[in-house]
């Protein structure tokens, strides 16, 4: 990770801070030593344990209607041409009894290289410590995995878990499922996290966890396990 790439990302979440005083709006901003998404490395340029990427954005809520927009960005560094990520998102939460239920679209933005943009539309359902999200591609493509063709369609299940087991200590742990779409050949696969969170109060907070995912003969390394620690402050 470049200093031209923190300082761009450093530049834009600072700038976020003054709306801050808004109730309905909170933020964060995260270091942390390996940036995984559904399993596989977000920085494919090396092959290394720590790469460490700078992460933080924002979520609005429009009061109590339930509705929300927002924001999140990392370094990344997979996409010629392309080192940031930035996410847009918006969705609605509810209750169904003692279900909490959340329904949304979101869209990952690559500003330097398009042929990443990827749109989802998800849907996720908690009940008490365990959360079940699917998440279906709109875009044309996933990522860019069908090149010239067609990823619409790719879909990504995700059942997490998440419970404090004692005063300030969080366990974690989730398994996901990608099944591609459209014209993409690569293979199914799986990823997994196992870890925890200690919270230090005043919204800093601090998470390890072994996070990977199966297939490692078709994606390399970049699906090899991982212990990744992640510092977070929320704003």
């Amino acid at each position: 990770m470049t200093r031209a790439i923190i300082k761009t990302l450093g530049v834009a979440l600072v700038a976020t801070l003054p709306m801050l005083a808004s109730a309905q709006l909170t933020g964060n901003v995260s270091l942390t030593t390996n940036y995984k998404f559904r399993g596989q490395d977000q920085d494919a340029s090396k092959v290394k344990a720590v790469k460490p990427a700078l992460q933080g954005g924002f979520d609005y809520a429009f009061g109590e209607t339930g509705f929300y927009v927002g924001n999140w960005n990392s370094s990344v560094n997979w996409l010629s041409g392309n080192s940031i990520e930035s996410d847009v998102y918006g969705g609605y939460k509810f209750k169904a009894g003692d279900v909490d239920l959340d329904v949304g679209a979101l869209t990952y933005i690559y500003p330097g290289n398009s042929k990443g943009n990827t749109t989802e539309v998800y849907g996720a359902a908690t009940f008490g410590p365990v959360t079940a999200k699917y998440s279906h591609t709109l875009s044309k493509d996933y990522f860019d995995y069908a090149g010239s063709g067609k990823g619409r369609n790719t879909g990504y299940l995700n059942l997490a878990f998440a419970q404090e087991v004692a005063p300030k200590i969080t366990l974690k742990a989730s398994v996901g499922f990608t099944r591609f779409g459209g014209d993409i050949t690569a293979p199914n696969f799986m990823d997994y996290s196992v870890g925890g969170a200690y919270d230090f109060g005043s919204g800093v907070s601090l998470g390890a966890a072994v996070v990977g995912a199966n297939k490692k003969d078709y994606f390399g390394p970049v699906n090899k396990s991982r212990v990744i620690v992640t510092l977070t402050k929320t704003l």
